[in-house]
């Protein structure tokens, strides 16, 4: 399991209240000795209603819309007022940390409980969300909770089925939700102030800097490929080097391009071959096939466009002068997406109370805040985590960083309400 506990200095009583409950979430688990939780499972149906009780502690009326996304409202000062929303996801990867995710929920939680200690409304409602699926382990596509939330899941979404032949439409039904009533999840923009998520950086930069927290500035584009190398088998033995056609080797020497395209680059583009597979996968026949996944990540769209052309003509280019077949095939593409200007100054001023100086980043990884910020403003704030370690066991954040992160939350919360006042 993960480690959740940090050193004791400089550590409030919400902050070990934040570490204590990630701690007890973290042992809400599909799957013994490791922290599995996926869409619609009973350690997911276990997490919303753990998590849907410490919401009602804090003084919010909790919800469930029609998939499953855990919402606790916080009124505002009057009636009418607009919604800020607060939030990351409860699901994890297989095999996770306790962090990822759950942070962003439970410290929202916590400053939702501050102000309601002090008997304090805000100008606006808040809603902190438990999102029920961010990192699409069970259907094989992200942010089914978020897109719900934002109107774009669509009617071949609720259609996807798991491994075991189960549609998330059926899925949705056994976790108590209602597919045909999913349009009602849809949260309006002319109703929203905004968006906020707190996320372990997943990265080494604010460690290596010795800083609690950092301000991102955009979520990274991201396009994913699948290429398919295609010779010829044939016998290990009896096959001249000189006239083999071996898709591996092909798919070998594309690996080393992708890998230094990407090491070359000082824009802050990153490049990953994360799956391939051989046929026959014989020890004593040539490779006649070799498919590979690739993922293009940078916070500028026409940088990462740029780099995927660059390296499908690299692909292209060794198929030529190997005789190997190159199918290129585009999975996903998702635009970059910036985070909103104001609410990131807003942001950066809450953190320079605590911080003197704030590193402004951008995030490499996927989050809600990518889906919301389409429609609405949004902002995400980065917490420290050890050796930028993330999807590990191992994953971690010091209490004293969270205690730096709820501050800094809390205060941003105070200059918006100035701000809407």
């Amino acid at each position: 399991m993960s480690k959740v506990q940090g050193p004791k200095s400089k550590v409030d009583e919400g902050a070990e209240r934040i570490m204590a409950r990630l701690a007890e979430l973290a042992r809400l688990s599909d799957e013994p000795e490791q922290i599995t939780r996926t869409y619609g499972s009973p350690a997911m149906r276990c997490a919303n209603d753990l998590v849907g009780a410490w919401m009602r502690e804090a003084g919010m009326t909790v919800r469930e819309d029609a998939i499953g996304n855990l919402i606790g409202c916080y009124e505002a000062a009057r009636l009418g007022a607009k919604t800020f929303l607060l939030g990351s996801h409860l699901d994890t990867v297989r095999n996770a940390g306790a962090f990822d995710g759950p942070l962003g929920v439970i410290l929202a939680i916590e400053c939702v409980a501050k102000l309601n200690g002090s008997k304090t409304r805000l100008p606006f409602a808040l809603e902190v969300i438990g999102f029920c699926d961010e990192e699409g382990v069970r259907f094989q596509t992200t942010y089914l909770g978020s897109r719900a939330l934002a109107g774009t899941l669509t009617e071949a979404d609720l259609q996807r089925v798991d491994e075991n032949g189960v549609s998330l439409a059926d899925a949705m039904r056994q976790f108590g939700g209602a597919p045909e009533k999913i349009s009602a999840a849809q949260c309006h923009p002319n109703k929203l102030l905004g968006y906020a998520e707190v996320h372990i950086e997943q990265g080494p930069v604010l460690e290596q800097a010795h800083h609690a927290v950092g301000v991102v500035t955009a979520i990274a584009g991201q396009s994913r490929a699948k290429i398919c190398f295609t010779g010829q088998a044939g016998h290990a033995g009896t096959t001249p080097m000189k006239v083999r056609r071996d898709a591996l080797c092909a798919a070998a020497f594309f690996i080393s391009v992708v890998e230094g395209h990407g090491k070359y680059d000082d824009t802050g583009l990153v490049v990953t071959v994360g799956q391939i597979h051989v046929a026959p996968g014989a020890s004593n026949v040539i490779p006649g096939e070799a498919e590979l996944t690739l993922d293009v990540r940078h916070q500028s769209d026409s940088r990462r466009q740029e780099a995927v052309q660059f390296l499908q003509g690299s692909a292209e280019n060794i198929g030529r002068q190997r005789g190997i077949f190159v199918k290129w095939q585009l999975v996903q593409e998702t635009a970059s997406v910036p985070c909103d200007s104001e609410l990131t100054a807003l942001l950066k001023c809450a953190a320079q109370k605590h911080q003197s100086e704030v590193i402004e980043l951008p995030s490499g990884a996927g989050h809600d805040a990518a889906v919301l910020g389409k429609i609405t403003p949004a902002v995400m704030l980065f917490v420290q985590c050890r050796d930028g370690l993330s999807h590990h066991p191992d994953e971690s954040a010091r209490a004293e960083d969270v205690t730096v992160a709820l501050d800094v939350m809390h205060d941003f919360l105070q200059l918006l309400a100035e701000r809407h006042a």
